[in-house]
């Protein structure tokens, strides 16, 4: 890859492309429709795995691969896997990291489930809309207002509100996590590499469309998770032909659909507001666990009480300065 920002007549790199100030366009108007949409696919996500019966970095191995075939697919109708050989070193180097990122934050969380109580995974990994909001204020210059600061703390609050009953009912039964505290400290490494996940997308968003963006970044959260597997011998294959189905649906609801939309989001939201969408995935899961067969969770009335805060403060989050 060439270094190319001072040449002429070359789209320029990302460090001379701000981010702010971007004149709102028909394609900002429809963020918050692509966030819902993205919200739907990620939602499926914990329903899906919840009936898989295969390691987890096995599903997200799977479900990674299957949707970069769909992505190399339409690199390859559009041409826009030229838009690489235009990327510096640094440009490399970030998509690359985003990608270890999000497959370190597949893997930690994923592992912190198993190890410390379900509530305490979620509410840990819940806070990386405040690891987001504070690197995008270091590193993007992008500054929540108070009124934006006030609604990722009452969305946090929700999703506090949607854990409350597994809080309760496992703080009486430690015993049953021996590992708590590694578990703890897993979900909390989950929120953190979530978090840089998405606040380089928002870096690297300014200067790769869509396709080659999650192109790069998809593909070096692939390889992170095949390298994990092999240190921890996890299995990948062969996989009957039920689980495979799974896999499929997981890269086309959450990945291709979830992830994918949130990657396009970054565009034209700040960072900050589009990591706070998933705070709404424990509704959205919960729903959707309750109709399918085989699962049939209905949820207490505790989870539409903290979504419906959850709503309010995403609602707040996501304001325009006036």
């Amino acid at each position: 890859m060439r270094d190319h920002s001072s040449s002429r007549g070359r789209r320029p790199s990302l460090r001379h492309r701000p981010l702010t100030h971007r004149p709102p366009g028909r394609a900002a108007a429809r963020a918050p429709f692509v966030l819902v949409a993205a919200l739907v696919g990620i939602s499926l996500s914990a329903p899906l795995v919840r009936i898989s019966h295969a390691n987890p970095l096995a599903i997200a191995s799977w479900r990674l691969g299957l949707s970069l075939v769909i992505i190399a697919f339409a690199l390859v109708v559009t041409g826009q896997w030229r838009q690489w050989l235009r990327l510096s070193r640094r440009e490399v180097g970030i998509a690359m990291v985003a990608g270890g990122m999000l497959a370190l934050h597949f893997w930690s969380w994923n592992t912190s489930i198993t190890l410390t109580s379900v509530a305490a995974s979620v509410v840990l990994v819940d806070t990386q809309p405040v690891v987001v909001a504070l690197i995008s204020v270091l590193w993007l210059h992008e500054s929540p207002t108070r009124t934006q600061w006030v609604g990722i703390v009452v969305a946090m609050l929700g999703a506090m509100i949607i854990a409350t009953p597994d809080l309760l009912s496992e703080s009486a039964s430690a015993a049953r996590h021996p590992h708590a505290l590694l578990g703890d400290l897993l979900a909390a490494v989950g929120a953190v590499t979530a978090a840089l996940y998405f606040v380089a997308g928002r870096r690297l968003r300014a200067t790769l469309d869509l396709w080659p963006y999650v192109g790069l970044v998809y593909g070096a959260c692939f390889l992170g998770l095949l390298l994990l597997a092999a240190i921890t011998h996890a299995p990948l294959a062969p996989q009957p032909n039920r689980e495979l189905a799974i896999f499929a649906a997981l890269a086309l609801g959450p990945m291709l659909l979830g992830h994918t939309g949130l990657n396009w989001a970054l565009k034209h939201s700040p960072a900050y507001v589009v990591n706070l969408t998933l705070l709404g995935e424990p509704v959205g899961a919960t729903i959707i666990a309750a109709m399918l067969p085989g699962i049939r969770e209905i949820p207490g009335p505790l989870t539409f009480v903290g979504g419906a805060v959850v709503f309010a403060g995403v609602l707040l989050t996501a304001k325009k300065d006036p």
